[in-house]
């Protein structure tokens, strides 16, 4: 096992923009990366580098001190010791799931009593044995996915790729596969990266979160980190729901804001300060006697509480949560009991 390490690393299809620019981060050895970000931000151009389907334009990637690309050539993904989880599974329908496991065993020559407890071991990694002679047309979605993660880990890879492999999936399973992910990645020890455009999957599967948009890697943090602290207007529109209010306040170096802070902003606001940006979570808003005054604009059952949107008396609006229904217009104080200057 060892570092993988993307440096400076570009791709250009020579439609006038960078596909992908200028990414450097490291992958920690047996950590669980998210790649996060929307349609077209470059994440799955970065993952098909890495597993040697695409070149890259410049940079390098590294496997520890092993070069595995970069602008002269490229090590083949069957030597990369790699392993690709797609969003369609890939499973081969005329083939049993026992042999549909073994079948990256096959292609390097392992037979015998090898293949058959490295076949039977992976099963039961994904709690799948007693479904080893079934055909994949007869399992579930999730099981279809389980099928393709244990075929990753009977070859005990470096690295195991993940390109958006819950995509498909219901929510329920969806939830149920992420269980599962987790347990994969404790029990194989392998080193993972998951790309996906879905906050949720991200922060509940990963070690770390990379932040992508227009090819460009914004920051890379735990997935706590990123969400309380945020670096810039697009990781904080991006990463947790809430709402970015733009503030007249002094120029210092404090991000952590209080009540105080804000309420000195939004009610005595002076027109002479600098504006900045102050990213507010739905959690941090109170609605209750005190603050300042806003409108409701609406209030959205989810189930367990509303979802309520907030006008401010200078048209910013809020978002926060409500244990009760509140009409729409209805006028009431918030006040923001935190808050973090971008």
């Amino acid at each position: 096992m060892a570092q993988l390490i993307l440096h400076k690393l570009c791709k250009d299809y020579g439609t006038g923009k960078p596909a992908v620019s200028d990414v450097s981060l490291t992958v920690r050895e047996g950590g669980f990366l998210a790649l996060l970000g929307p349609s077209g931000c470059g994440k799955t151009t970065v993952l098909r580098m890495v597993a040697g389907f695409e070149a890259p334009t410049d940079g390098s990637i590294l496997l520890g001190e092993r070069l595995l690309a970069d602008a002269t050539g490229v090590v083949p993904p069957e030597k990369r010791n790699m392993a690709m989880v797609f969003q369609s599974y890939a499973l081969w329908p005329h083939m049993s799931v026992a042999d549909n496991v073994g079948y990256p065993l096959k292609v390097r020559g392992i037979s015998g009593e090898r293949y058959r407890t490295s076949v039977r071991e992976a099963l039961a990694t994904v709690r799948l044995e007693p479904y080893a002679a079934r055909r994949p047309a007869d399992l579930s979605g999730g099981q279809r996915q389980r099928v393709a993660l244990a075929r990753c880990l009977v070859t005990a890879p470096d690295v195991v790729l993940l390109d958006e492999p819950l995509a498909n999936l219901d929510r329920h399973l969806r939830q149920e596969m992420e269980e599962t992910f987790r347990e994969f990645h404790i029990r194989s020890g392998a080193t993972m990266i998951f790309v996906t455009h879905d906050q949720s999957e991200a922060m509940a599967l990963a070690t770390d979160v990379a932040v992508m948009s227009e090819g460009r890697l914004l920051q890379v943090a735990p997935p706590a980190e990123i969400y309380a602290r945020p670096e810039g207007r697009a990781v904080g529109a991006l990463v947790g729901k809430g709402a970015i209010l733009r503030l007249p306040m002094a120029d210092t170096s404090r991000r952590d804001l209080d009540w105080p802070a804000l309420s000195a902003a939004l009610s005595q606001p002076d027109e002479r300060l600098p504006k900045v940006d102050v990213l507010v979570r739905p959690q941090d808003v109170e609605i209750g006697a005190e603050g300042v005054a806003a409108t409701v604009e609406s209030a959205i059952f989810e189930g367990e509480r509303y979802a309520v949107r907030l006008a401010l008396s200078d048209g910013q609006m809020l978002r926060a949560f409500s244990r009760i229904s509140i009409r729409q217009d209805a006028p009431v104080m918030v006040a923001i009991r935190a808050g973090w200057r971008l």
